[in-house]
């Protein structure tokens, strides 16, 4: 090895370092020819390193959600500055976290929200179409606080509540997981309630022909008509082309279906535009049944898809609307 390493500086001329180490690596293992394979290695690399790339971006949203808890618990230590807030303990730390999220989604996805004015000041219940992961609603979620200081509870999966970590923050958001009677209450106290009435199978197995999987699902239509509020239908444009899933294989819908878990890897993360659109609301009908209403909202929200969503969605199209809009507000 010594003699290896002093030929590298030997001679009239002294090798580069990646050619010196190169025979050492030879001398060392005895392999002849390693720089091809280094090169070998380094092409593969180069090539595969856009794949590494979509899948690594998704780390970004669970950052800022492990961010957020760890924000919440730090504010929950400094409880001195609940005074300046004495009507809510919490609402320093919302008014943060709303900040960072909707920061996010301006830099990210130049993200926009359209008909807040359909929202109703009393209570009312959002129903929207799930893209693979829920990041519009917390865009949505965000901005609606910022615009209007209203706060959104949302109904989650119950796998949610199982996660590391999670509990302050869903506990500081109002975040529940029914079951109706949880819903209705939360409405009769005047609060505005989301959900997502497709749920995990939505997220994991509709495409980029957004296609709406409410199967006969009808509790959430029962619940706007026990608590006697408008049901607002709601779409993100570009949801699907942010984050995709690998829901098109056959055998992790069964391991789904099975387990009800989210087995199914996604991928994405990208820059794409991304705008939510609130139509208008649809009102109590005391003469209107569950099935009926739960119709009438599906319509509504395939109505806000047909509008704004062009279909089959485009990951590059979608990315090019992100920065074209940039282009015209500069």
């Amino acid at each position: 090895m010594t003699g290896g390493n002093e030929s590298c500086t030997a001679g009239p001329t002294s090798m580069s370092y990646l050619a010196c180490l190169i025979y050492i690596l030879e001398e060392w293992t005895g392999v002849e020819d390693v720089g091809d394979y280094l090169s070998y290695a380094f092409y593969i690399l180069w090539l595969l390193f856009p794949l590494l790339v979509v899948f690594v971006l998704p780390g970004v949203i669970v950052i800022l959600l492990y961010v957020s808890i760890l924000w919440l618990h730090i504010y929950k230590r400094k409880n001195e500055i609940k005074e300046a807030y004495s009507h809510d303990a919490w609402i320093g730390a919302i008014e943060a976290l709303a900040t960072l999220w909707d920061g996010h989604g301006r830099i990210w996805h130049g993200y926009e929200l359209h008909g807040v004015e359909n929202i109703p000041q009393g209570p009312g219940l959002v129903v929207f179409y799930h893209g693979a992961t829920p990041v519009d609603y917390f865009y949505f979620s965000a901005r609606l606080h910022i615009m209007k200081k209203r706060r959104c509870r949302v109904v989650a999966d119950h796998f949610v509540f199982r996660l590391p970590g999670f509990r302050i923050l869903l506990e500081v958001h109002g975040v529940i997981h029914g079951p109706k009677e949880a819903c209705v209450r939360t409405l009769e106290k005047g609060h505005l309630l989301a959900i997502a009435p497709g749920g995990l199978r939505e997220a994991l197995f509709s495409d980029e022909m957004y296609t709406i999987l409410w199967s006969d699902r009808k509790g959430f239509a029962q619940v706007a008509i026990d608590a006697k509020v408008p049901i607002i239908p709601m779409f993100t444009q570009n949801v699907r082309e942010g984050f995709r899933t690998l829901g098109g294989i056959k055998i992790l819908r069964s391991l789904y279906e099975h387990i009800r878990l989210p087995v199914v890897p996604l991928y994405g993360g990208f820059p794409v535009k991304l705008r939510t659109f609130i139509g208008e609301p649809i009102p109590y009908d005391p003469n209107m049944t569950a099935e009926e209403l739960a119709a009438k909202t599906k319509a509504a929200v395939q109505a806000l898809i047909e509008k704004h969503q062009k279909i089959p969605g485009n990951i590059f199209r979608a990315l090019m609307e992100r920065f074209q809009t940039q282009k015209k507000e500069d």
